[in-house]
């Protein structure tokens, strides 16, 4: 195998280990002007974040086209209003994780469920412990 590169799935092909190597691979590393683009982008950034085994160089790059990602969805993508508790109840679910797992995440374990069941809400603190983990933005979890 060729040391500048990994070997992902056997239907995706290797990925480069550089920064420099992910742009020309994969997406020019710019904003985002239209749907092409934006699909482009989401599939490089989905692809790249099924690895587990990413080096600080890839990392960094998901990281940086992410966030290319979410400022084109911020302004053309309407987002309809969102309900905070199902957005964290959906978040469980597809991690396959239950209120005392949500309870681990945030120091306390029975806390998951009582948020789950509406008795206790989230603090700031419990949102940033949340974005952090989910790798998603906090503005998720504010109504």
């Amino acid at each position: 195998m060729n040391p500048t590169t990994l070997q992902l799935n056997n239907h995706t092909g290797r990925i480069p280990k550089t920064f420099l190597g992910l742009q020309k691979k994969f997406y020019e590393l710019r904003p985002i002007h239209n749907k092409d683009d934006y699909e482009h982008a989401m599939e490089t950034a989905e692809e790249l974040s099924l690895r587990t085994d990413l080096t600080s160089e890839q990392a960094d790059y998901l990281e940086v086209l992410t966030t290319i990602i979410a400022e084109y969805e911020d302004k053309h993508i309407e987002m309809p209003n969102h309900d905070p508790q199902e957005i964290l109840k959906f978040l469980l679910e597809e991690n396959e994780m239950s209120g005392s797992d949500l309870g681990r995440i945030l120091g306390n374990r029975t806390l998951g469920p009582a948020i789950l069941r509406g008795e206790r809400s989230l603090s700031k603190k419990h949102i940033r412990k949340l974005a952090d983990y989910f790798s998603v933005s906090p503005a998720l979890f504010f109504r």
